[in-house]
């Protein structure tokens, strides 16, 4: 197989893109990074997370400002590079939101994942990641799910998105032998870099739970909105699998090394970390953690929310040799240090203070 040696990552100055780019840099991968800053914080020339993640690793990342709908832009950027393998984060992703604005979700998350693939095919680029979602199994039928569940009877806009994309993607990969693409199939991202330097910062309404919670902890809103108290659960609230977004990572430069050592033109994995824990409990840990009472109040169900989904990641351990480290309270104590030293985010005048140069570990 031929050596990946720089990665092309869209979406890389957002949430799980920018961990991913450090935990990529740091295993020794080149980086070109895009990003419209949609999901982000940044100008014409740089990402305000990346900033950081240089800060972190010490390596250099070319960036541009791009949007995929953009398919000029996107040829220009392919033509200046030689990528020997693209990860794909780029998405709208808001569950709520997707109801909302179905065409919106529609148009961004497929056709820039159509421009993007006709934009590699034609520079002979044919090695993807791409970032998908324990959405795409819908309502489960049974716990925990693996990935030979079955997809397709999705809750969610934002679900059918990445389900049309992966059908997408096996198309492509039956009809080009060359493509060689690993699916992973994400669970619940929680948690930042133990540096605290980066970590999530939504840039429209608090739909994730971490970031909610964190701004009732800091007195930013009065008390944490919990949808639906009736549930089939033992505390009556939804069950899902959190996984530390630095585990996320490491299973990127994983699944780099798959697709470097085995030419399976398309597979699958999950990442999660196997655990089922309900809202109420997260609360409680994060309370724990960091000694802050988070008052809540129970609201009714949303559309397109389940009640229950917890991840089987066997074949990733075996097939992958990645299995998730990092434990709920390690997820509340990174979340919470960026949280207290960026309590505005990437939007405070960089108020990360450097002891040195941070190693993150």
């Amino acid at each position: 197989m031929t050596d990946i040696k720089t990665v092309f990552v869209t979406g890389g100055a957002g949430y799980i893109g920018s961990h991913c780019v450090l935990s990529l840099l740091e295993a020794g991968y080149d980086v070109v990074a895009i990003d419209n800053f949609t999901n982000s914080v940044g100008n014409e020339q740089t990402a305000a997370s990346l900033d950081r993640v240089r800060r972190i690793t010490g390596k250099e990342i070319t960036f541009y400002k791009c949007d995929l709908l953009d398919v000029q832009q996107l040829d220009e950027i392919f033509d200046k590079h030689k990528f020997d393998c693209v990860i794909h984060f780029a998405a709208v992703k808001s569950v709520g939101e997707s109801m909302k604005q179905p065409l919106k979700y529609y148009k961004n998350n497929i056709i820039g994942a159509m421009n993007l693939l006709e934009v590699m095919a034609s520079h002979g680029c044919y090695q993807l990641v791409f970032s998908s979602s324990c959405t795409v199994y819908g309502n489960p039928s049974s716990l925990p799910i693996t990935e030979s569940h079955p997809t397709g009877n999705i809750t969610n806009v934002y679900g059918r998105t990445k389900y049309f994309i992966e059908e997408i993607l096996r198309d492509v990969a039956n009809s080009e032998k060359r493509w060689n693409i690993v699916n992973l199939r994400y669970f619940n991202p929680v948690g930042a870099h133990s540096s605290g330097l980066i970590g999530e910062d939504p840039t429209t309404n608090f739909s994730n739970l971490m970031p909610y919670i964190a701004q009732v902890a800091l007195g930013k809103k009065p008390s944490l909105s919990i949808y639906g108290g009736d549930y089939a659960t033992p505390d009556g609230t939804g069950i899902r699998d959190y996984i530390h977004v630095m585990d996320l990572a490491e299973g990127h430069v994983a699944a780099l090394k798959k697709l470097q050592s085995k030419h399976a033109h398309l597979q699958v994995y999950n990442l999660g970390s196997g655990q089922g824990t309900s809202v109420l409990d997260f609360v409680k840990t994060f309370e724990k953690v960091t000694g802050i009472k988070v008052p809540y109040t129970i609201e009714a169900r949303r559309e397109g929310d389940i009640q229950s989904m917890y991840a089987n990641c066997d074949f990733a351990k075996v097939d992958l040799g990645w299995t998730a480290k990092y434990t709920l309270e390690d997820m509340c104590r990174d979340f919470w240090k960026w949280q207290t030293m960026n309590p505005n985010g990437y939007r405070s005048n960089d108020t990360a203070s450097m002891n040195g140069k941070a190693d993150g570990h």
